[in-house]
C-alpha cells in the first residue's frame, strides 16, 4: 500500500509541475497574442512527455492550403491500397469541374505560388512528383490534380476515419461558384495536430507512407513562420497557408536529440499577413524555448 501511495503522490507532483509549466508557457504566448489583432488558435503537444497547450483549438477557421496535407494522405493511401502507383503518371490539365454545378473552371496562373507546371500542360507528370509540388511549394495545380484523382469525399472519409470531424476538404482550389456558396475547406488547430501526430508517430497510411511523407513536408520551401527563428539543426516537417488577412502553419518539429512536437498556429482577421506571419514566428520560438529550457 505504500509503494501504491508514493507511486500515486508521485504522479500528482508530477501533473501539478505540468500544470504549473504549462501556465507559465501560456502567459509567455499570450503576451504575444495581446499586442496582436485577430484571432489565433494553438495546439502544441510534446511527444514524449505528453505536455500539450491548447488555445481555441476547436474554432473554424478557412484552412487554406493547410488542406493539402489531408489530400497528401489520401494519396498515399489509395497508392497503399493498390490503386495506383505515385510513380504513376498524369496528364496536366487547367480544367476542373465546380462541386456546385459541374461547369468547368481554370485557375489562373497569376494566383498560383508555383508556375512551373502551367507550361507543361497537355504532357505528363508523376503523382509523386505533383504531391511533392503541393506540398513544398503549394502548388494548387497540382493540388486539383490531385483531389480530381482520389475524390474529395475520399478525403472526408479518411478524415472521419481518423475521428476527425471539423476538417473538411469539399472543393479544390478557386472553385468560385463553391466560394460564393459557401463552401470553403474549413478546419481546426486541433485536427490539424492530430493529423500530424498520426505521421510523425508512422501510423499515417503505413510506416513507410509516413517517412515518406515526413520528408516531403521537411522540404517545404515557405520558412518565414515556425521554423523562422529556430536553431539550424532543428528540423520542421510542415505546411503553411495563406489567404488575405489569413496566415497558418502546422507541423512536427524535430530536435537534435531526438525529441519531437506537434505545433498547429492559426490565424484569421489579421490587421495583415505580414503581422500573422511575425505572430506566428514568435510564438514558435516561444515553445521551442519552452520545449529545450
Amino acid at each position: 500500500m505504500k509503494i501504491i501511495f508514493l507511486i500515486l503522490l508521485m504522479m500528482a507532483i508530477a501533473i501539478g509541475k505540468d500544470k504549473k509549466e504549462i501556465t507559465v508557457l501560456k502567459q509567455r504566448i499570450d503576451s504575444v497574442l495581446n499586442g496582436s489583432k485577430g484571432t489565433y488558435a494553438i495546439a502544441f503537444k510534446d511527444l514524449r512527455s505528453g505536455m500539450r497547450l491548447y488555445v481555441n483549438e476547436r474554432e473554424n477557421f478557412h484552412a487554406a492550403s493547410t488542406m493539402k496535407t489531408p489530400v497528401m494522405i489520401e494519396v498515399f493511401k489509395q497508392s497503399h491500397e493498390g490503386k495506383f502507383s505515385l510513380d504513376d503518371s498524369i496528364e496536366l490539365k487547367n480544367e476542373f469541374k465546380s462541386i456546385i454545378d459541374g461547369s468547368n473552371y481554370s485557375l489562373d496562373i497569376s494566383d498560383d505560388s508555383e508556375d512551373g507546371l502551367y507550361a507543361s500542360l497537355g504532357k505528363k507528370e508523376t503523382i509523386r512528383n505533383l504531391v511533392f509540388k503541393m506540398i513544398t511549394v503549394s502548388s494548387n495545380l497540382a493540388t486539383n490534380i490531385l483531389i480530381g484523382k482520389v475524390g474529395p469525399d475520399n478525403v472526408m472519409k479518411t478524415m472521419k476515419e481518423m475521428d476527425l470531424k471539423d476538417i473538411q476538404v469539399l472543393r479544390g482550389v478557386e472553385d468560385g461558384k463553391a466560394f460564393e456558396a459557401g463552401k470553403n475547406n474549413p478546419t481546426t488547430a486541433y485536427d490539424l495536430s492530430v493529423i500530424y501526430e498520426y505521421i510523425a508517430r508512422n501510423k499515417s497510411v503505413s510506416s513507410s507512407a509516413s517517412e515518406e511523407m515526413i520528408d516531403i513536408l521537411r522540404a517545404q520551401k515557405f520558412k518565414n513562420m515556425i521554423p523562422a527563428q529556430l536553431p539550424a539543426d532543428v528540423k520542421v516537417a510542415h505546411k503553411t497557408g495563406s489567404i488575405t488577412n489569413v496566415q497558418h502553419d502546422s507541423g512536427i518539429i524535430f530536435l537534435p536529440d531526438g525529441r519531437k512536437y506537434i505545433l498547429v498556429i492559426l490565424s484569421k482577421n489579421l490587421s495583415s499577413n505580414k503581422d500573422g506571419i511575425k505572430t506566428i514566428a514568435d510564438i514558435s520560438k516561444i515553445i521551442y524555448d519552452f520545449v529545450v529550457e
